[in-house]
């Protein structure tokens, strides 16, 4: 049986060689935001806003032609190494 991830984490790396990571709770949520504001706007100059679900009051916008590149990560959290010795 395939493992369900917990969460996706998504990192935005910025032409100007920074790199932002948000938290999506499914890959759908992430294809939503993805093809229905990130790509339609992929040359433009204003900005777009960013969901951050998981921070309550805080957000953050990104101009879609500063987007180089984009990596989606599945996270388990069952499978994280806790070993603090």
């Amino acid at each position: 049986m395939a493992r369900k991830p917990d969460f996706y984490s998504v990192f935005i790396m910025l032409t100007s060689g920074h790199r932002e990571v948000v938290r999506f709770t499914t890959i759908q949520e992430f294809q939503k935001w993805y093809s229905g504001e990130l790509m339609p706007k992929a040359d433009d100059t204003n900005f777009i806003s960013v969901p951050i679900k998981n921070v309550q009051g805080e957000y953050m916008v990104i101009r879609p032609s500063n987007v180089a590149a984009i990596r989606v990560e599945p996270v388990f959290e069952g499978s994280i190494d806790r070993d603090f010795g």
